[in-house]
Formats: structure tokens, C-alpha cells, sequence
């Protein structure tokens, strides 16, 4: 058989159901490394299918092996029952895990017995050298950097829990070495459907893309320092337009969200982008992650360049309100960068998100109120200003995690008990009633007192403000007149 006629070896990858719809771009990133000559890469997406199950099961008969995706919380769910069908339907079935989750936990993952390998950290070269040596029938991965795996039990008695070996670790690798991600590997139009459904319109056509990897920063609580070593890798400018010129005239998307954990991390590389964007005439708007202190440091005529080239919207995790609080989480910005950075945005049109955590561990109440204080002047600068606010749950991988581990705090210790782990809508036990009805009340009728002013809205407006100045959020009455209303106005 000649090399242009032999078959492929079919990599079925899947992504488990979740309540977003971001573009899987781990499995386009890992699919669109392997060299297509050789492999048939199958992209399979629980969040678009009826029967996600059915879907890998007619896949994985002649699949060299399974990948899978997976992030903290629900999704593992979907990924276990994935896995232990297809686990089932094909015993012998090479089952990999990547993404957050066995980045963070690999020992953790292969105890569960059912998964075969796991990808830790940045996994283009990883997996595909985990393939090639499937491909040649070989299961020992020993030598291949970034990953944890189980050898195969003595397949006479099947006896015995094999051991579970780590790799030594992969070193983060520019990601211009990378060859650019092919969409056609999704359902492109499918992604905008949802999106739109989800958003009701307002940037449905969206295509999300990620620009750089790593994160340079140390802040205590995120994990990202453990998995990135504190690197940082950005596309070049001339790539990038080159990209997405070629994306935009195929697919017709309107925005693109950029899903870097810090894309304004070079000022000089920021400016190159948007010149891209302009010579180009990319007519599609745009949103990224800024931190507080990048925005302070850019030229607000750099910022007017993005402007003009399609920047609509930063996103800025500001996460607390206290100067004293920001110091002890190492998020190493000033609360005066905040608003620098807002006055920027405001002037150049620029909406902003800002995130906000509450309920660290011994977090003052007076942190907190200082917290809720500071998104209330932020939110008042402009309607086009939103305040997201989190509840801190403990994630493993950061120091703040590992001294309330010594402490004898108790994490989840399997993937099922993962699975329920929720770190966007719950909070920790340092979160009292009181705080947490303070915190749940301002979340919701900020929404309302700050939202884009209509006659309907302007009697609701002038209460939540009044209650948003006075911390009161008792007697609830306009939560029933909202309801009354529904499918009613976006407050947001």
C-alpha cells in the first residue's frame, strides 16, 4: 500500500458538555498539530449533540484512541461517562485526558482506573507523540515529556493495579512553532447558533481564538502560575492578521473573542495586532483580558489604535476593592491603576468587564464592603462598565490552596467528587448568611441601577440605586415586577 492510499488512524476527541459555548479550542489546537497525511481527526462536542454518548460510540470502533478535555466541576461528569462507555464498547481503547483538570491532578486521574494516560500542561507535542507511539503499537510511553500514564496490566491475568509513572515535565514552547488551528475541524456555523441563542443576538457571529499562552504573573490564588511556570507565549502580529483575514473572509464572523489569560501582556505587540487589524480592513469588533496595571502602563494613544481597529470590550480582574487584600493575594496592582485604566476605556469607548472575588480566607467584612464600594464607582462611570462578582473557592495549585491544605481543609479527592465541584456560582465556608446575602443582593440590583437608562427602566434604576448606596436589599419588590416582565428587558 502506497503512502498516499494507506489509511489514517482515526483520533476521535471529544469535549464534554458544559453551560458555555466557547469554541473547543484545546482539541483544535492538538487535532490541527497532528500531521492530517496520517491521522483523521474526529472533534466530537457533547454541548451539540442529542446523544453525545451514541456519537463517540460510532466513532471509537476503528479509533486509534480517545482524547478528552476536561475542566474542573460538571464537566468531568460528562467526561467519566464518556469514558467508561467507551471504555466499555472497546476495553483495549487508548483513553487520554487533558486540559485543566489532569493538569492539575494527573496522579489523581489515573488512580481512577479507567483512563490510560494524561496530558499536563501544553499538549500539542505531547499528544502527538503519544500518538505516533500508538500508532507504531506501542503502549510503553516512558520518554515522553508532559504526561502521566498507567502500563498496561499482564493481558494473560489482568491482575493487579499497575503502576502509576509520571514524566518528567515539558517545558512551555513558543506557540509560533505551532501550525495555525484549522476550524474546519468543528461545526463553525453550529458555535454562532449557540452563541446566539445564549446572547440573544449581540455578538452571536463570535469566533473565539487564543492568541498567546501563559501567564507571567503570581497571583495566590489562580493556578495558572503552576501550569504556565510563570511563562508567556504570544503569536506574531503578521501571523495573526494573516489568520484571521483568512477565518474572516470564510466564515463571516462579526467579533472575535480572544481567549489569552492576559493578552495585553506587550504593549508593542498589542499596537502591531491592531495595525494588522486596520491595514488589513478586518471589519469585525473584538474583546481580550487586560490587567489593571498593563492598562495603566499603555499609552492611552496605543488604546485609541485598538479602538479604531475593532477593540470593543476588555475584560479586568480586579478581584478585590482592598489595597490591603490585593497585597495579600500577590495580585501586585494598585486600586488607583483600576480607575486609570477605567478613565481610559471610558474616553475611548472601550466597555469593560471587571471581575471581583469575595470570601478569601479571614477576609475582613470591611474588605468586602470596600470591595462592593469601589464596583459601585466603577460601575456609575459608565452604563458600557459591568462588575461580575465570584465567590473564592479553593482551587489546588496556588499558595493560598496549599496553606489551607496544611491547615487540614479538605479537597475533593475523586474525579466524581470533583465533578461537583462548583467555583463559579458557590461560595466557601468563610462566607457567612449576612455576607452572602449582602454580596447576592448587590449582584443583582447593580444590574438594574447601572444598566443602559429606557423610561421603563428609569423608576427600577432610581430604587436599585438607592438601595445599591444603602446596602439595602430587603423586601425585594422589584424582582417581582422583573418577573412579571419576562422575557423582558436586558438589564445588563
Amino acid at each position: 500500500m502506497t503512502p498516499d492510499t494507506r489509511r489514517k488512524h482515526k483520533i476521535v476527541l471529544y469535549n464534554p458538555q458544559a453551560v458555555f459555548f466557547t469554541m473547543p479550542l484545546a482539541l483544535l489546537a492538538i487535532g490541527s498539530y497532528l500531521d492530517a497525511q496520517e491521522y483523521e481527526i474526529r472533534i466530537i462536542d457533547g454541548r451539540l449533540e442529542k446523544d453525545p454518548v451514541a456519537a463517540v460510540l460510532a466513532e471509537v470502533g476503528d479509533a486509534l484512541c480517545l482524547g478528552v478535555t476536561v475542566l474542573t466541576g460538571a464537566p468531568i461528569r460528562d467526561a467519566l461517562r464518556i469514558t467508561q462507555a467507551a471504555r466499555t464498547r472497546q476495553p483495549d481503547l487508548p483513553i487520554i485526558w487533558g486540559g485543566w483538570h489532569p493538569s492539575l491532578f494527573p496522579m489523581e486521574t489515573l488512580a481512577e482506573g479507567q483512563i490510560d494516560a494524561v496530558v499536563i500542561g501544553q499538549g500539542e507535542e505531547t499528544f502527538a507523540e503519544i500518538v505516533a507511539c500508538l500508532a507504531r503499537g506501542e503502549r510503553n510511553l516512558a520518554g515522553i515529556p508532559g504526561c502521566a500514564w498507567r502500563p498496561r496490566r499482564n493481558p494473560a491475568t489482568r491482575e493487579g493495579q499497575p503502576e502509576i509513572l509520571m514524566n518528567a515535565p515539558r517545558p512551555l514552547r513558543d506557540t509560533n512553532k505551532f501550525p495555525a488551528m484549522n476550524y474546519d475541524l468543528i461545526p463553525v456555523e453550529r458555535y454562532f447558533t449557540l452563541k446566539g441563542r445564549a446572547l440573544q443576538g449581540r455578538q452571536s457571529r463570535q469566533l473565539d481564538y487564543i492568541s498567546s499562552q501563559g501567564c507571567r504573573f503570581r497571583c495566590t490564588f489562580c493556578a495558572d502560575p503552576f501550569v504556565y511556570k510563570r511563562g508567556w507565549f504570544g503569536l506574531e502580529p503578521a501571523r495573526m492578521g494573516e489568520e484571521l483575514e483568512r477565518l474572516w473572509q470564510r466564515y463571516h464572523f462579526v467579533d472575535v473573542g480572544f481567549q489569552d489569560e492576559t493578552f495585553f501582556t506587550s504593549p508593542r505587540r498589542l499596537v502591531a495586532i491592531a495595525e494588522e487589524f486596520q491595514q488589513r480592513h478586518l471589519e469585525f469588533t473584538w474583546m481580550a483580558t487586560m490587567r489593571a496595571d498593563q492598562g495603566y502602563r499603555l499609552d492611552e494613544a496605543a488604546l485609541a489604535v485598538c479602538k479604531r481597529a475593532g477593540l470593543r470590550r476588555v475584560m479586568i480582574g480586579m478581584e478585590s476593592g482592598s489595597q490591603e487584600m490585593l497585597d495579600h493575594i500577590k495580585k501586585d496592582i494598585k486600586i488607583e491603576q483600576v480607575f486609570d485604566c477605567a478613565e481610559k476605556c471610558r474616553r475611548q469607548g472601550v466597555a469593560i468587564l471587571f471581575n471581583i472575588i469575595v470570601g478569601f480566607p479571614e477576609e475582613p467584612p470591611e474588605s468586602v464592603t470596600e470591595s462592593l464600594r469601589i464596583a459601585k464607582e466603577l460601575r456609575a462611570m459608565s452604563p458600557n462598565f459591568e462588575i461580575a462578582v465570584f465567590y473564592y473557592k479553593p482551587y489546588p495549585g496556588n499558595e493560598i490552596a496549599d496553606t489551607l491544605q496544611r491547615q487540614g481543609y479538605r479537597f475533593p479527592r475523586t474525579l466524581a467528587e470533583w465533578a461537583e465541584f462548583d467555583y463559579v456560582g458557590s461560595s466557601g465556608p468563610w462566607v457567612t448568611k449576612a455576607k452572602h446575602d449582602l454580596v447576592e443582593g448587590f449582584k443583582f440590583y447593580q444590574r438594574i441601577a447601572w444598566g443602559q437608562p429606557t423610561m421603563l427602566r428609569l423608576p427600577l434604576q432610581a430604587l436599585a440605586r438607592w438601595r445599591c448606596r444603602h446596602d439595602y436589599y430587603g423586601w425585594p419588590v422589584e424582582r417581582a415586577i422583573i418577573e412579571k416582565l419576562k422575557p423582558g428587558p436586558q438589564l445588563s
